[in-house]
């Protein structure tokens, strides 16, 4: 989820500091997918995702009072965080967690790599000097293609509930852009920290109340790789990753931080190859399609004109 930037800090990192963050925020945004299936393998969906935000929660609360004095910005407005929390972490991560159930985590990561195109639309009807020029549509086009083409051989191949399930799927980066446009549009000058700190306990809360709704989370049985996935997701995949990229966005250019929208989804495929889940030409030709549309919208300058 992306929320208003940080305030500027007088020490900007360096080049060499810059490209192994970015690095290492790929890497761990990349194998978040994979990690959450190996979690899914010895917990329901729901309460799996619950007990991450719970985890990212508490820690992200944490995080807030130590570091909220220095970041400075003022307390999020109630419809802001309530809309991140329901549409974020609430609804993206449900649908995600519950589609992973059906379809491989490399599949999914990609399918949802569409986020970045979604976000770019919304910021030329939505946003103020975020006007799309011809490359970028071209890019959408090249991006539809490829996803036409994943849903018609990878996805088709999985039976009945593969197109259904992946359809669902392309809910997630639906709902997550628009609350990261409004919080484009109305999250100037409030605290990311307390934004993404109220937004993870909403959601923990939705989370919960779904997976007590739906499954039996107290009698699942808390192994080691339970408590490790979730621990990972939550801690790594979540705080971690967060806190740098808002960091980074006070120090970086936003092209130089686009380079994580189109090498995760490749990272994730690796990893789901890497532990077993299929990959096809037809996966690496979709993928080259999408990861392509993607770096076009993300890297060509936008029209800021009126």
């Amino acid at each position: 989820m992306l929320g208003p930037s940080m305030p500027e800090s007088s020490k900007s990192p360096s080049g060499l500091a810059v490209a192994a963050l970015v690095a290492l925020l790929c890497a761990i945004w990349g194998s978040t997918w994979i990690v959450i299936r190996g979690g899914l393998e010895v917990l329901p969906p729901f309460t799996s995702a619950a007990a991450r935000f719970v985890v990212a929660a508490l820690a992200m609360t944490l995080v807030t009072e130590l570091l909220r004095k220095r970041e400075g910005g003022a307390n999020p407005p109630t419809w802001l965080w309530v809309t991140l929390g329901t549409l974020n972490f609430f609804g993206s991560y449900s649908i995600v967690y519950r589609t992973e159930t059906l379809l491989p985590s490399g599949l999914v990561a990609l399918l949802w790599g569409v986020f970045p195109m979604l976000s770019a639309l919304a910021g030329h009807f939505f946003l103020a000097g975020e006007r799309l020029r011809l490359a970028h549509w071209i890019g959408f086009g090249i991006g539809l293609v490829g996803l036409a083409l994943l849903f018609l051989t990878d996805v088709a191949s999985f039976g009945p509930e593969g197109i259904p399930a992946a359809a669902v799927l392309l809910l997630s980066p639906i709902v997550s852009t628009i609350g990261n446009t409004a919080a484009k549009r109305s999250g100037k000058g409030v605290s990311s920290l307390a934004l993404n700190r109220n937004s993870m306990a909403l959601g923990a809360v939705m989370l919960s109340a779904l997976a007590f709704a739906t499954e039996e989370p107290l009698a699942v049985e808390w192994n080691a790789q339970a408590v490790l996935t979730v621990a990972y997701l939550a801690l790594a995949g979540t705080v971690l990753t967060f806190g740098l990229y808002y960091w980074l966005m006070r120090h970086v250019a936003a092209n130089q931080l686009s380079l994580i929208a189109y090498v995760t989804p490749v990272v994730a495929l690796g990893l789901g190859w890497a532990f077993g889940e299929p990959l096809t030409a037809w996966t690496a030709a979709g993928a080259a399609l999408i990861v392509g549309s993607v770096a076009l919208v993300v890297r060509v300058p936008k029209d800021t004109g009126n």
